[in-house]
């Protein structure tokens, strides 16, 4: 019974420990108090949205400068893979900016497929551009191996037009019926739009990378490590940016969804 006793006073929380529970717990209460404050307050949030603007705008021109530069030094190969990446690039940047500067009229519109479409189109944008990357690298992959390439644009058409048709048709079902049914729908298909690209970089992105890992000692040594950080750093940005945006999407609720779309 002492020991009992002795190990139940043991258990007790320490006057330390309590204030140490207490001092977090506050900690807590005034931060959320602080992000209810802010996220209701309307100077944050046009400061945010027009912060995020011009951000998106300065990557859009920087993708046209790119791909000026491409065009201007060798114009002579048409528009290559690398050239239809950095228009894509500069396009779904200057949409972002776009949507962002004019952010207070994006949910005034009274038919709601409208927002959904400028909320929605982003996405499948930054969806067609990163996996335009892919195809690039698998490209670059199939020829290292003498394998054909001829399929895998047809592969990338392929995917993106069925993407685009089944979104098409979810934008034409609500802008006829809005049924609340077709909300998970539209997670589930966001969701998996997210892990093809999510394995589309995991395949080809770890591919290359291996392939350039196992190239012989004799070559460029220099640019087969610049290689290696380039396709090692965007491979693992475009893994975590759609990984979080697959469980984002599948976690919270519909009023996040304006949000998770850029």
């Amino acid at each position: 019974m002492r020991k009992l006793a002795s190990s139940s006073l043991a258990m007790l929380p320490s006057p330390e420990m309590a204030a140490a529970a207490a001092a977090a717990g506050g900690l807590a209460t005034a931060l959320r108090g602080w992000w209810e404050e802010v996220n209701a307050a309307p100077a944050w949030q046009d400061g945010a949205f027009f912060s995020l603007s011009a951000a998106y705008a300065l990557v859009s021109a920087v993708a046209l400068v790119q791909l000026i530069r491409i065009q201007v030094r060798v114009p002579e190969f048409g528009w290559t893979t690398q050239k239809v990446f950095h228009l894509m690039n500069f396009i779904v940047n200057g949409l972002r900016a776009i949507v962002f500067g004019f952010h207070a009229h994006v949910f005034l519109f009274q038919t709601k497929v409208y927002t959904l479409v400028l909320l929605d189109l982003p996405g499948l944008l930054f969806f067609s551009t990163y996996t335009l990357l892919v195809l690039f690298w698998a490209e670059i992959y199939h020829q290292s191996k003498n394998l054909p390439t001829d399929k895998l644009r047809i592969v990338y058409m392929s995917v993106n037009g069925v993407i685009y048709v089944i979104q098409v048709c979810i934008w034409i079902y609500l802008g006829t019926n809005d049924n609340p049914l077709l909300e998970p729908v539209s997670k589930i298909f966001i969701s998996v739009v997210s892990l093809l690209a999510i394995l589309g970089f995991l395949i080809y992105g770890g591919r290359l990378f291996f392939m350039l890992r196992r190239l012989p000692f004799e070559s460029n040594l220099k640019g087969r490590r610049k290689k290696l950080y380039e396709v090692g750093t965007v491979t693992s940005i475009c893994f975590t940016c759609f990984l979080i945006r697959c469980i984002v999407v599948s976690v919270f609720d519909s009023s996040w969804h304006a949000h998770i779309y850029f």
